[in-house]
């Protein structure tokens, strides 16, 4: 499996910013495919998710800010993030895992690929 990351950049606080995850390789439609992000100096920590058919997870630091979906292939995931903060600066890693259950789902440890991570930064 492999995945690719994109959209990441420089954004003032406020503004708004969607990244996209290609996934290749990855058989199988009933995926779960997350966000992950890890601030400079920190552990990786969970962002959102998408759970096949459609539920989606979201941390309490993004709910209500950040929008998980998928595209119309299921093969490709989106985050729409709105009304970005300073503290949302981190690098953001897709990930994608085939076997997990609902209760793994903020575990980085259940996700079996990765992509290589896209920067976003947000300026105060």
């Amino acid at each position: 499996v492999q995945l690719q990351a994109s959209g990441g950049g420089l954004v003032q606080t406020g503004g708004s910013l969607r990244l996209s995850c290609a996934a290749t390789r990855f058989t199988g439609s009933r995926k779960t495919m997350a966000w992950f992000r890890q601030i400079s100096g920190k552990e990786r920590e969970f962002v959102a998710a998408t759970m096949w058919p459609g539920s989606t997870y979201y941390s309490d630091s993004v709910k209500d800010r950040f929008i998980i979906s998928r595209g119309n292939t299921k093969d490709t995931v989106y985050l729409q993030m709105n009304s970005l903060k300073p503290e949302d600066t981190a690098v953001y890693y897709c990930a994608a895992s085939s076997t997990i259950i609902v209760g793994q789902i903020r575990s980085r440890s259940a996700y079996s690929s990765w992509g290589q991570g896209t920067l976003v930064t947000v300026s105060s």
